[in-house]
């Protein structure tokens, strides 16, 4: 919903004063420059409109002269509606930002259903906690019962159903993924610095990567088709990825991971020759057919 006074101003306006919502929102701060990169406007126009949007959300923003930077408030209240999966978009690739109204497509499209998406409030405080470097303090609602801890969030991972935050768990003193529907009152730590051990740089699974060699199942027929339908080099589609996503992207992409291809099924198209590569990969439990005992 939108206010009269919102609704007064132009559509080109009202998705720079929706962009800043956006960056208050989710990353906790927005700057002049960032509204001139983004629409291209010169810097009295930024500022024109950062002073509009305080004017219509005193309470949603706070300034800091020497840092000469728009930060976010407690009471911070969002003036526009945004749908979860158009600020995951946002998140995630980067396009389709702006003011939330409604694009016509070229052609209609569909996609198939995910099982939820986070709410935009624990979302905006993840997300600010990764992009300010901050541990976050959770509730966390795990098949095994409820937990409280600190983490320390530094990317969002999607596995095809569901989007996870990746980080430090410092209940367990290691990287994990956690689920973001699962997350309940999340809470910035904002006087905790985190240590050299916990941040993106010391994940080892964030920091290496594996080179997947996937070829037409032997199961299958036409081997032809397979090859044009993932536009395969010599019959082979190589596929380099971070290995905290290989065994997330092998389960979505129904890989059979087996030593011997032996998966049955019109799912399996794909067979993946190398799965030794496997071998560390925190996730390759999610590889269809994978062992760590027979690999390679």
């Amino acid at each position: 919903m939108m206010t009269k006074d919102i609704a007064d101003h132009s559509q080109a306006q009202q998705e720079r004063l929706a962009y800043i919502e956006l960056n208050l929102w989710f990353l906790g701060e927005v700057r002049r420059q960032m509204l001139v990169r983004r629409f291209q406007i010169k810097a009295a126009s930024a500022t024109r409109d950062l002073a509009l949007y305080a004017s219509l959300n005193p309470g949603n923003l706070t300034y800091d002269v020497s840092a000469k930077t728009f930060f976010i408030t407690p009471s911070f209240q969002p003036m526009y509606s945004f749908s979860s999966q158009r600020v995951m978009t946002w998140l995630s690739q980067g396009f389709a930002d702006g003011f939330p109204g409604v694009w016509a497509a070229g052609v209609p499209a569909l996609q198939p259903a995910r099982l939820g998406n986070p709410s935009l409030e624990t979302l905006g405080v993840v997300t600010r906690a990764i992009f300010q470097q901050q541990p976050l303090l959770i509730r966390y609602e795990s098949l095994s019962g409820a937990s409280e801890r600190v983490i320390v969030p530094h990317v969002l991972v999607d596995n095809g159903l569901r989007w996870h935050v990746r980080g430090f768990d410092r209940k367990t003193q290691e990287f994990r993924d956690f689920v973001v529907t699962r997350i309940i009152e999340p809470r910035i730590l904002d006087n905790d610095v985190p240590l050299d051990y916990e941040t993106r740089e010391s994940d080892n699974q964030w920091n290496h990567q594996v080179t997947l060699e996937m070829v037409h199942h032997p199961d299958q027929p036409r081997p032809e088709v397979t090859h044009l339908d993932y536009e395969m080099q010599e019959g082979v589609l190589r596929m380099t990825v971070q290995a905290l996503t290989a065994g997330y992207t092998l389960r979505q992409w129904s890989v059979d991971c087996s030593p011997d291809h032996s998966l049955r099924g019109p799912e399996y198209r794909l067979w993946l020759r190398n799965n030794e590569v496997l071998i560390g990969v925190d996730n390759a439990l999610l590889a269809p057919g994978f062992s760590e005992s027979t690999a390679g």
